[in-house]
């Protein structure tokens, strides 16, 4: 018999999926501003270095692809060597990004989980887990309204702003995003409370500064003290640098606590490649 993998492999943590996208918008066939983009972040838990996580992009008018891998390191790793691997792909409407496929990997000694997800619109189409969960019990369903009008946490990276809205200001942060990671529903809301000046490898400049919330809407147990947490959380933030060309943001810094105590992802390298695309779109 095959030993269960149950609670063993995590789906995508809070840590990436608190964050958020939407993406440029063109119409018709044009010379289009796109961006490249290439991240590099460390991970610390109560002050201790335990993880470190790639993240790399293309975004343009007419569609996105945006891919991040995830591993421990050091101490942490010694105790769970977990990998995780996302990507995801879509176009693009007025409205920001609609994703088509999103696809997750969990990897440890023990086993992998292989979460893949297909989309139209925005809207889900099917969900495959493999090996699924087996703690369904006391789990609020996740109604089909709920799987319409979603973004996947990979397509939660970038945060489109308004045209004529500055890049760095309220405009960066304030929106209520809603998340679907084939298992869990949840929105976050996040807020503009001023603006930093960092220096990075690739970066020196202003970032917006976001106070986040998480929602829970459905998936998570009823008696998940994790979700209460998370649910009663005002300790999250996170630091918003610029995507010039595509009039979007990109996480550089994000802080929030957790049950095991204050976790930091910080941003080590940060560059943004402009070129230049032809696209037609029809949306």
């Amino acid at each position: 018999m095959v030993r269960s993998t149950r609670n063993i492999l995590p789906r995508a943590p809070v840590l990436w999926s608190a964050l958020f996208v939407a993406l440029a918008y063109g119409l018709g066939a044009a010379a289009a501003r796109a961006d490249d983009f290439r991240a590099r972040y460390s991970v610390t838990l109560i002050g201790f270095h335990i993880g470190e996580v790639s993240a790399e992009g293309s975004v343009n008018p007419a569609k996105y692809r945006i891919d991040l891998n995830a591993k421990l390191t050091g101490i942490a790793a010694l105790v769970s060597n977990v990998k995780l691997a996302l990507a995801s792909s879509g176009s693009m409407h007025k409205t920001g990004p609609a994703p088509s496929t999103y696809a997750t990997t969990t990897a440890n000694s023990l086993g992998n989980r292989t979460v893949r997800m297909s989309l139209d619109s925005g809207n889900v189409k099917a969900v495959e887990i493999f090996p699924p969960f087996e703690d369904k019990e006391g789990r609020i369903p996740v109604t089909e309204a709920n799987k319409r009008n979603i973004v996947d946490p990979m397509s939660a990276l970038v945060m489109l702003v308004p045209e004529g809205q500055p890049l760095v200001g309220p405009a960066a942060c304030n929106r209520s995003i809603p998340v679907y990671d084939g298992y869990v529903r949840f929105d976050v809301q996040l807020r503009y409370t001023g603006v930093r000046d960092v220096s990075v490898d690739g970066y020196s400049g202003p970032v917006s500064v976001c106070s986040a919330r998480y929602v829970p809407i459905s998936g998570h147990k009823r008696d998940s003290k994790s979700t209460k947490f998370m649910a009663e959380n005002r300790d999250i933030e996170a630091w918003l640098a610029p995507l010039p060309r595509a009039h979007a943001v990109l996480p550089l810094h994000v802080a929030l606590m957790t049950l095991a105590g204050a976790a930091v992802i910080d941003a080590v390298e940060f560059s943004v490649v402009p070129s230049d695309v032809t696209a037609t779109s029809t949306h």
